[in-house]
C-alpha cells in the first residue's frame, strides 16, 4: 500500500450535468457532454463491500475518508481520534479514552494512541453486548452512532474538538465500566446527578446525569446512573480536576450538539479566506445554548475568538478551549500560478534540450491505473508551458494532445463497437456514492483510498487544457466529466446527495485523509492517516485553476478554501515550521505520515528510505508548490536534517526532488548538485529534467516566496531575494488586467499571459548593488562553507568553517561606474585572505580582503583594502586562501566603496531629488535633500559611519528642502547613507551613496 486516501460520493448530477442517454453504447452508460461513465461494474474487477453499517436515517452517500469512517465499514469500529478524546465502538458500548496525558515520543514517532482497555466503557445497564454499531446521523465534524440489542438502545454523539460525549438511552441506564480499579471520586456522591472522577491512569472526567438522577456502584469499578425517567446523559474529559473547571463544563453539559457546519468565503480584495465553524445545540435541561470546543493550532492561531484558560495536549500540539455557538478563522491565500514564469537563470538552449529529451523519450506511465496515469498527466501538464517558454510549440502541442487523448479515453465508458470497456473508465457505485476508476491501485477501490491523490492529477491536467482550450473544457464537451471527479473528492453542493460533502477533506482537522475506511490491523491503531499532503494540495490547486479557466468562481473559491486551509495544517502538523508542535524529544524536522493518533517521521508505506520520507510531502513539484517556499528558514532545517541522516548529498533516490527543495533556501547549491549529476540522474516518476532545471533556476533568480504581500487577484506570487521583490501575475482572463498588491505595487498583465511578458515589471535577473551591504550567507553558489548564527551587530548569520579553496559566489553584482575599495566584516582565530575574482573561481583577481587574527570566531572586525577599479555587472567569487590544515576565518558581510572627491559641495542629481553634501565646520557635514516634484511630508536620513551601526534620524525641513548635520566627522571617515521620502501616496528609499570626508 502506497498511501491511504479514500472516496465516497453522493452524486446527484445536477440538471446542468444530466444529458439524456440517447447515444449510450450500452445499458448503464451515462453520457456527460462528450464523455460518459458507467453504472455497471466491469467484469472481474474489485468493488466495494455491499454492507454499509448505517441506519435508515442515513440516506444518500455515506461519507468516507473521515476520522470516524470505520464505523460505517466494520461491525463496530476501529480507534477514532477526534481530539481531545479518543473513542472506539465495541460490543459492550463506547470506549472512551483521554490520550492527553499519555502522549509519548520515541525517535521520530509521537503517539497518543488509544490502548485496549482504558479509560472506561460507556455502556447500557440492559445489555452487555450489542450486535453492531451503525452510523445514525452525521454532520460536518460530528457523528452519531447507534447501538441496539432488542429494546435496549444506546445512541452516542461525539465530534472533533469536543470534550463531550452525548448519549441517549432506551430500555436502561448509563453504565460506566472501568477496567480494573474503582475511580477516585472528587466531586459528588451517590445522591448527586454529577460526578467528578479520576481514572486509574490519571485522567479526569465529569459524568453528567439528568437533574434528580442518582448513582449506584460507588466504590466499585462499575457506576450506574439512574436516569430518573429521563433518557439523556453526557461525559466530559476535563483538563484538570478542580471543582471550578467541572462547574464550567457543567454549564454546557446539557446543551447537546446536534449539528455542525462549516462555511467559507474568499475575499479577493484582501486575498483572505474566512471560515466559520457553527454548532447547533439542543438544551436538554435549562436554556443554555452553545458548547465548549477545543481548537487545533491552525485554528487558534488564525482566530480572534476569545479563548478560555483551558488547554489539552495532543499529538497536533496544544489545543485551546473556547465557548459559544461558532468561531471564525482568517487565513491568507498567497496565490497559485499555472506554471513558473520565464525568469530563471537557466540557459534556454539547455532547457530546450531537456524538453526535446522529454518529447522523444519514454514518458509512459509505470502502470495503466488511475494513480500512475495521473502522475503521467501531471508530467505532461507541467512540461507544456515550459515548452512554450523555450519556443517549442510543437512539443507543447504534442504534450497537450496526449493529455487530451488519455483524459478522453478515461472519460468515455464505452468502446466504439457499443460495449462496456474493461479498462480506463469510471464506474459510479450508487450504494456508497462514489466514482471508481479502473484499473485501480493502492486500494483506491477496495478501501476507497487516495481518490484526491489520483483524481487530482486528472483535474490539474484538465485545468491546463482549459487554460488554452476553453471549448475542450466546455460543458458540452469534457467539462462535466472533470467536474464529476471534483464532486467525488470535494463535493461542494450540500443539495447533491449522490456524493458526500467534501469527502476527502476534514473540515475541522484542516486537512485531507487518505484512507477510505480507516481500518487497519496490527501496529496501525491510530485511526485514519494522510501521507502525501502535497498530492492533496495538487488536487486543490487543480480545482482553483479549473474553476478560473472555466469561469466557475464557486469552484475556484472552493479550491482556494481547501488549498489555504490545508496549507496551514501542513505547516503546523507535517512541517512544524515554527518549531512549536513537535515534542522536544521528536527526532526529525518533518512528519512523513500524520495519523489521527500519531505523528510519524520515520517511514512511508513502502520504505524507510530517508529521501522518500522527506520527499513524499513535496511531490509533485509544480508552480502550485510555491507554498513550500514560504519558510526558507524551515526548509534549511528540513534539508539539513536529511543531509545529516544521509551523511552527505550522495542521494539514493529522488535526488531531483531534493535539489528542487534545496533550491528554496540555497539555489546555488542545488545548481551545483544538479550540474554534477545532470548526465546520469533519473528523475522521480512524476518529474522531468526540464521541470527540475526550470524550477531550480527560477528560484535562483527570484528567491523564496514573500508571504507578507498579497494581491487582489488569485493568480499571483511575490518573491524576495536580497531584499528585492519580484511580482508575478498570470492573467487567466481574456482582457487586460491590472493587479494591485498589498504593499502598493501595481502591475498589468495582458490576456492569458504573465505580466513579465509585457515589460510591466522587473527584469528577469535581479542585480546586486555592490555598494550596499552584501550578506555572506546570501550567496548564490558555494563550495565547502557552512552558515551559523552570528553575535555580530545586527544578528543574522555568518559563513564559517572555511578551508583553503572554499568559495562563495554572488551573481550579477553591479559595480556601477566604478568601485575602488572593499570592506569585509571578519572574525578569525587563524589568518588568511579572501580573493575577489570576477566570473569564476579562477577569474580575474581584483583584490583581496585580509583575514587577520581577531581573537575569536565571533570577535568581529572590519577589514578594508583597495581593489582594482571595477565597473559594470559581474559574477563575484570570494575564494578563501590559507593554511590547508586549518579553518581560515568567518565572514559576515562585504561592501564595496569608491573614491569621493571630498569637495565641500558634492551634488547628486536624480529624477525625483537633488542631494547636496556640504562641509558645515571642522568636523561637521550637512546633508541636504531637495525634492524636485514639490515637497515631502517627511524625510528620514539613514547613515553608517566607518562600517558601524546604522543611524536613523529625522531630517529638519528648511523651506522645501530637508537637512541633517552629522557631528564629529574626521578626515578619512567613510559614510554610507540614504534617504526615505514621501511622494504621494507612497514612501520611497533612495539608493545608498558613499561619501569619504
Amino acid at each position: 500500500m502506497k498511501k491511504v486516501a479514500g472516496i465516497v460520493m453522493a452524486f446527484i448530477l445536477t440538471v446542468s450535468l444530466m444529458v439524456p442517454p440517447t447515444a449510450n453504447a450500452f445499458p448503464g452508460e451515462v453520457s456527460l457532454g462528450a464523455g460518459s461513465y458507467s453504472t455497471v461494474k466491469p467484469n472481474g474487477v474489485n468493488d466495494l463491500p455491499s454492507t454499509i453499517y448505517k441506519t435508515g436515517n442515513v440516506t444518500g452517500a455515506t461519507p468516507t475518508n473521515d476520522w470516524w469512517s470505520s464505523t460505517a465499514w466494520v461491525q463496530y469500529s476501529e480507534q477514532q481520534y477526534p481530539h481531545p478524546l479518543a473513542l472506539n465502538n465495541q460490543a459492550e458500548g463506547l470506549r472512551i479514552y483521554n490520550p492527553s496525558h499519555h502522549i509519548k515520543t520515541e525517535g521520530a514517532i509521537t503517539q497518543g494512541s488509544m490502548n485496549a482497555i482504558d479509560d472506561f466503557i460507556l455502556g447500557h445497564s440492559g445489555t452487555s453486548n450489542f450486535n453492531d454499531t451503525k452510523v445514525d446521523q452525521f454532520s460536518d465534524w460530528f457523528v452519531t452512532n447507534e447501538y441496539k440489542a432488542g429494546a435496549n438502545t444506546l445512541s452516542v454523539t461525539y465530534g472533533h474538538g469536543s470534550p463531550y460525549v452525548y448519549a441517549t438511552y432506551e430500555g436502561g441506564n448509563p453504565q460506566i465500566t472501568l477496567p480494573s480499579l474503582p475511580p477516585t471520586i472528587w466531586y459528588g456522591d451517590a445522591n448527586s446527578n454529577v460526578l467528578g472522577i479520576t481514572t486509574e491512569k490519571g485522567s479526569h472526567y465529569a459524568l453528567f446525569g439528568p437533574e434528580g438522577s442518582t448513582w449506584t456502584g460507588i466504590g466499585t469499578k462499575k457506576l450506574t446512573n439512574n436516569l430518573n425517567g429521563k433518557n439523556y446523559f453526557s461525559v466530559a474529559v476535563l483538563p484538570d480536576n478542580s471543582v471550578a473547571t467541572l462547574e464550567k463544563f457543567k454549564q454546557y453539559a446539557y446543551s447537546h450538539v446536534v449539528d455542525t457546519k462549516v462555511d467559507w468565503a474568499y475575499d479577493e480584495a484582501t486575498s483572505q479566506v474566512k471560515t466559520t465553524y457553527s454548532f447547533e445545540t439542543v438544551s436538554k435541561e435549562g436554556s443554555t445554548k452553545g458548547t465548549l470546543f477545543a481548537l487545533y493550532p491552525h485554528q487558534w492561531k488564525n482566530t480572534d475568538k476569545g479563548l478560555l484558560n483551558y488547554t489539552y495536549p495532543s499529538v497536533r500540539g496544544v489545543m485551546k478551549v473556547a465557548e459559544g455557538t461558532s468561531f471564525t478563522t482568517n487565513m491568507v491565500f498567497n496565490g497559485v500560478l499555472p506554471s513558473l514564469p520565464d525568469l530563471g537563470t537557466y540557459d534556454k538552449n539547455v532547457l530546450a534540450g531537456y524538453i526535446d529529451e522529454a518529447q522523444h523519450g519514454n514518458l509512459n506511465p509505470i502502470e495503466p491505473d488511475t494513480y500512475w496515469v495521473g502522475k503521467h498527466l501531471g508530467v505532461l501538464s507541467t512540461l507544456a508551458p515550459i515548452a512554450e517558454q523555450v519556443g517549442d510549440q510543437s512539443a507543447a502541442n504534442e504534450f497537450r494532445q496526449e493529455m487530451k487523448d488519455r483524459l478522453e479515453d478515461w472519460f468515455t465508458a464505452s468502446h466504439q463497437n457499443g460495449s462496456l470497456k474493461n479498462q480506463s473508465l469510471f464506474y459510479y457505485n450508487q450504494n456508497w456514492g462514489t466514482l471508481l476508476g479502473y484499473p485501480d491501485n493502492f486500494g483506491s477501490v477496495l478501501h476507497m483510498n487516495d481518490h484526491h491523490f489520483h483524481y487530482g492529477y486528472y483535474i490539474k491536467a484538465a485545468a491546463e487544457l482549459a487554460r488554452v482550450d476553453k471549448e475542450w473544457a466546455s460543458q458540452g464537451q469534457w467539462g462535466q466529466m472533470v467536474e464529476m471527479l471534483i464532486k467525488d473528492i470535494a463535493n461542494w453542493d450540500r443539495n447533491d446527495d449522490r456524493f458526500p460533502f467534501l469527502r476527502n477533506f476534514d473540515m475541522y482537522a484542516g486537512h485531507s485523509w487518505a484512507s477510505g475506511d480507516a481500518v487497519f490491523n496490527g501496529e496501525y491503531i491510530d485511526g485514519n492517516n494522510n501521507e502525501s499532503s502535497s498530492e492533496g494540495m495538487n488536487a486543490w490547486a487543480g480545482i482553483i485553476l479549473w474553476g478560473e479557466a472555466t469561469g466557475n468562481k464557486e469552484l475556484r473559491d472552493l479550491g482556494i478554501y481547501l488549498y489555504t486551509t490545508e496549507m496551514n495544517a501542513i505547516n503546523e502538523y507535517w512541517f512544524d515550521v515554527n518549531n512549536e508542535n513537535f515534542p522536544e524529544e521528536y527526532v526529525g524536522e518533518t512528519a512523513s505520515m500524520v495519523w489521527g493518533g500519531a505523528t510519524i517521521g520515520n517511514r512511508v508505506w513502502w520504505t524507510e528510505g530517508e529521501e522518500e520520507i522527506h520527499g513524499i510531502n513535496w511531490l509533485p513539484f509544480t508552480a502550485a508548490s510555491l507554498y513550500l517556499a514560504q519558510y526558507p528558514e524551515y526548509t534549511k532545517r528540513n534539508y539539513d536534517a536529511l543531509f545529516a541522516k544521509n551523511n552527505g548529498d550522495n542521494w539514493d533516490n529522488w535526488e531531483d526532488l531534493i535539489w528542487m527543495y534545496r533550491a528554496i533556501e540555497n539555489p546555488g547549491d542545488a545548481i551545483r548538485q544538479f550540474n554534477e549529476r545532470k548526465d546520469v540522474f533519473v528523475p522521480e516518476a512524476g518529474n522531468t529534467k526540464a521541470n527540475a532545471y526550470h524550477w531550480i533556476h527560477n528560484l535562483n533568480a527570484l528567491g523564496s516566496v514573500d508571504r507578507s504581500v498579497t494581491a487582489d487577484y488569485p493568480f499571483y506570487a511575490v518573491f524576495k531575494k536580497n531584499n528585492v521583490k519580484t511580482y508575478v501575475v498570470y492573467n487567466m482572463s481574456n482582457e487586460k488586467k491590472t493587479v494591485t498588491f498589498s504593499d502598493g505595487k501595481v502591475v498589468t498583465a495582458e490576456p492569458n499571459q504573465f505580466n513579465t511578458g509585457n515589460g510591466d515589471t522587473i527584469d528577469p535577473v535581479t542585480n546586486r548593488n555592490a555598494f550596499e551591504k552584501i550578506e555572506a550567507e546570501d550567496f548564490d553558489l558555494n563550495s565547502g562553507v557552512e552558515t551559523e548564527g552570528t553575535t555580530d551587530v545586527g544578528g543574522g548569520e555568518n559563513i564559517g568553517w572555511t578551508s583553503n579553496g572554499d568559495y562563495i559566489a554572488f551573481n550579477n553584482v553591479d559595480f556601477g561606474d566604478g568601485a575602488t575599495g572593499v570592506q569585509g566584516r571578519i572574525a578569525s582565530e587563524s589568518s588568511g585572505t579572501i580573493e575577489l575574482r570576477l566570473g569564476s573561481v579562477n577569474g580575474s583577481l581584483i583584490g583581496e580582503i585580509d583575514l587577520n587574527y581577531t581573537g575569536g570566531w565571533q570577535q568581529w572586525e572590519t577589514s578594508s583594502s583597495t581593489i582594482l577599479p571595477t565597473s559594470g555587472i559581474h559574477d563575484l567569487y570570494l575564494v578563501f586562501k590559507g593554511d590547508p590544515s586549518a579553518d581560515i576565518g568567518n565572514l559576515n558581510w562585504i561592501t564595496f566603496t569608491k573614491e569621493n572627491s571630498g569637495a565641500n559641495n558634492d551634488v547628486i542629481e536624480e529624477a525625483d531629488y537633488r542631494i547636496e553634501v556640504a562641509n558645515a565646520g571642522a568636523d561637521q557635514l550637512t546633508f541636504t535633500f531637495i525634492p524636485k516634484y514639490g515637497t515631502s511630508e517627511f524625510v528620514h536620513f539613514h547613515y553608517v559611519k566607518n562600517g558601524g551601526n546604522q543611524q536613523n534620524v529625522i531630517a529638519t525641513k528648511v523651506g522645501d528642502a530637508w537637512e541633517y548635520t552629522i557631528q564629529g566627522v574626521n578626515k578619512g571617515d567613510s559614510l554610507n547613507y540614504y534617504f526615505t521620502y514621501k511622494k504621494d501616496p507612497l514612501a520611497y528609499d533612495t539608493p545608498k551613496y558613499d561619501y569619504t570626508y
